[in-house]
């Protein structure tokens, strides 16, 4: 597969970037148009909260498959990669927003009613958390400022992705096969983020031992 970052013109990159967002937000501008016209069934509300929560969960997919892509196939689109996140953000914020001010009209009594009856919830919140900072951080300024604790603080997005499997898994009775192959992929990329720093050692020491090979030889 061609590495498309790469074979665009570098002049059409930046624009590449641009009609990702683009591409990306328009799934939640259409359902919103089809609420808005009474489009969405009999209960529009949930069913928007759950569509904008199904795109967030794909985008966090896409987001943590980036890395993996290029390691394993040599796929480098990591010029995408935080458009991904971002767009990751929106769904989670708009998908709160409308819980918040659509589902539970801003009564947060009964939002903590909802907590008590449904633990689900505290999984999202405390992936919406964690999210704030790191798209608050995802830019060349604070890259430049933060230095090493960038890419620490970064981290934080796989610990947002086992919060995003709890609450996806648990917001649902019954699991269909979208939802398990979602979770299913949600777990597989936190296991390679924890393998691959073993991976890179085990590389790093094979490396040695070749280069020291030739002299114990001679």
């Amino acid at each position: 597969m061609t590495d498309f970052s790469l074979a665009l013109p570098k002049r059409w990159q930046p624009a590449s970037v641009w009609l990702l967002y683009v591409a990306g937000l328009l799934p939640a501008a259409w359902t919103f148009y089809l609420g808005a016209t009474d489009q969405l069934g009999a209960d529009p509300v949930k069913t928007f909260e759950l569509f904008l929560g199904l795109w967030a969960i794909r985008f966090l997919i896409l987001t943590l498959v980036v890395s993996p892509a290029r390691d394993l196939l040599g796929w480098n689109y990591l010029r995408y990669r935080r458009a991904l996140g971002l767009l990751c953000f929106y769904y989670v914020a708009m998908h709160f927003t409308v819980y918040m001010v659509l589902d539970q009209a801003l009564i947060f009594s009964a939002v903590i009613n909802d907590v008590v009856k449904r633990p689900f919830i505290m999984f999202g919140m405390a992936g919406l958390t964690l999210l704030i900072p790191l798209a608050v951080t995802s830019n060349n300024f604070s890259i430049r400022r933060m230095g090493p604790n960038w890419v620490r603080l970064h981290r934080l997005v796989y610990i947002v992705a086992a919060c995003g499997a709890l609450h996806f898994a648990l917001s649902t009775k019954l699991l269909g096969l979208e939802q398990s192959i979602y979770i299913g992929l949600l777990i597989l990329l936190i296991l390679y983020r924890s393998w691959r720093p073993i991976a890179r050692s085990r590389k790093r020491g094979q490396g040695r031992e070749r280069t020291r090979a030739p002299a114990t030889v001679s």
